[in-house]
């Protein structure tokens, strides 16, 4: 899906390689210029688009971007030449330009001012590409960082690239103090007080670039304005790579950090701190539950082999007992027979009552699971000597090839009769 020329959704399930998310709120200065540089310093050989999301701007932001639009898919061109915005389209030949395979511009218009980060997520919604830029419209986030960015971002190990001001390389231009300590004290809020990776040097960027897996995988909830903030709380584990740039402080329109902005990111930290408390708690808690699954797999691997030990005395008696006792007497056959079934039964038994702790005795399930345990059991005797028929032909001595043979058996016996017989799960 995404918005035509009026607003409206349409269906195109055509993919891209890049689009490029530029909210707007009265950036009419700039906006023109802006899409002209992106589309120039987009690598040729990538499909691209650019979607702008504009929060209907009084200055008519949208409605310039949506000529640009226009303008670009009848063959037109940008006129930098031209001073005044309502001017700066004449007509081209070509619709694309610079040899790119494929290039659009599409204009989401919103019904209010609703806020950076909603209006980043409602891009990002309705965008095509596998890798995704988000950049602002103030011309203070140079385009010609953005070849850099998507070259990072194609390394298969490289999952953000954020553009950075406080990296090696990066600086800023144009700030007065205030606004310079403003930005090194949330920063430094970020860094400390979140769960993010140390060596980031710019959290707050609001220039940066992903591959799609990221944010679809995760639930953007805040109201902050900074969205790469909570990307990197809720993706801890992804590859990060920062590039250095150079922040220009803008030339025209006006800036959009007032007190409602400061306040709206004590509330952002604030939640993902909460985030993160919770996060961690879970953690714990998943992993105590794993560390029980691990306990209790094994106390049960630990009873079935105890059983199957008690087997093959209760095998060996009770042969012993047919074959010498004057009340059975019975040949060497039928009495080891005869040993076999009684310890097959007193094993399937055992388990039953002792290791998987299964107490339902009714006649019914307790035959169909003596049926499935007497024949994984047989299909065990079955696996053992196979293994063991492999093993020496391929030059094994035969003590190593029935260690490994009844080995593999055992293995096999408690895990299908886990699954099968008593209905658990494999782990746990």
């Amino acid at each position: 899906m995404q918005p035509n020329q009026s607003g409206k959704l349409v269906s195109d399930k055509s993919l891209v390689d890049l689009s490029v998310i530029i909210p707007t709120y009265n950036e009419s200065e700039n906006i023109l210029r802006l899409l002209e540089s992106v589309r120039d310093k987009i690598p040729p050989s990538l499909s691209s688009e650019i979607i702008v999301v504009d929060d209907n701007s009084p200055d008519r932001t949208g409605e310039l971007a949506e000529r640009y639009s226009r303008t670009l898919e009848k063959g037109n061109i940008w006129d930098r030449d031209s001073s005044s915005p309502e001017r700066k389209l004449q007509v081209d030949s070509n619709p694309v330009g610079h040899g790119q395979t494929h290039f659009s511009v599409s204009v989401i218009h919103r019904d209010d001012k609703k806020g950076l980060v909603s209006a980043i997520m409602e891009g990002i919604k309705f965008s095509k590409g596998k890798y995704i830029l988000v950049m602002d419209a103030d011309l203070s986030h140079s385009p010609e960082v953005i070849p850099k960015m998507v070259h990072e971002l194609r390394n298969p190990d490289t999952d953000i690239v954020v553009a950075s001001r406080y990296v090696g390389g990066g600086s800023i231009i144009g700030w007065p103090f205030k606004r310079r300590l403003i930005s090194k004290g949330a920063v430094k809020i970020a860094k400390y007080s979140l769960r993010i990776n140390k060596q980031i040097t710019d959290p707050m960027s609001g220039f940066f670039a992903l591959k799609r897996h990221i944010i679809d995988n995760i639930k953007i909830d805040s109201a902050g304005y900074k969205l790469l903030l909570e990307i990197l709380v809720k993706s801890s584990d992804a590859n990060v790579k920062e590039i250095p740039y150079t922040f220009t402080n803008r030339k025209a329109g006006k800036s959009k950090l007032d007190n409602a902005v400061i306040w709206d990111y004590v509330k952002a930290v604030y939640h993902l701190y909460r985030y993160g408390r919770k996060s961690d708690k879970a953690m714990s808690w998943l992993t105590r539950i794993k560390k029980r699954r691990t306990v209790l797999f094994l106390s049960k691997a630990g009873r079935f082999y105890t059983v199957g030990a008690s087997g093959l005395l209760i095998n060996y008696f009770v042969s012993v007992l047919l074959f010498n006792s004057s009340i059975a007497s019975l040949g060497y056959i039928q009495a080891t027979i005869g040993g076999i079934v009684v310890s097959n039964i007193s094993n399937f038994l055992l388990n039953k009552a002792w290791t998987f702790e299964d107490r339902d005795f009714t006649p019914r399930k307790t035959l169909r699971q003596y049926g499935l345990f007497a024949a994984i059991t047989s299909g065990g005797a079955g696996i053992q000597l196979g293994i063991l028929h492999v093993l020496l032909q391929s030059g094994f001595s035969y003590e190593a090839s029935l260690l490994m043979a009844v080995s593999i058996a055992s293995i096999s016996n408690f895990l299908l009769n886990k699954k099968l017989t008593f209905g658990e799960k494999i782990w746990g």
